[in-house]
């Protein structure tokens, strides 16, 4: 208990210690310099700010998706020893269809198209 005591007294010091020295430094003024893009040493060719496209928006979210239930379905196979496995497997076939009806629906809807 006595370090665990310890620990949370040098942690909360040390949290204290560092609010105040940020509270004591100077602060940096931004100017035109630091506000401007950095590309190598040259001078930006063009902005920052260019609009994103959708098209590769909407393809990183499908990423994300499938992503996700391959995380979804890597225990998975761990699911046979519960006392129901009926039951696992139910729900990751009806995660799966789910997934599949939607990929469907992406492809049918022309989304996948990367270029018209």
């Amino acid at each position: 208990m006595n370090l665990i005591t310890t620990m949370i007294a040098i942690a909360t010091s040390l949290s204290v210690l560092l609010a105040f020295i940020s509270f004591w430094l100077p602060q940096m003024t931004p100017d035109h310099e630091k506000l401007s893009p950095y590309e190598c040493g040259f001078d930006p060719i063009g902005t920052a700010r260019l609009p994103f496209s959708l098209r590769f928006f909407l393809v990183a979210i499908l990423f994300l998706l499938f992503d996700l239930e391959i995380a979804l379905l890597l225990p998975l196979p761990w699911g046979d020893q519960l006392s129901t496995p009926l039951t696992t497997f139910s729900w990751a076939a009806l995660v799966l269809t789910l997934l599949i009806l939607g990929l469907a629906y992406e492809w049918l809807q022309g989304g996948l198209e990367w270029a018209e």
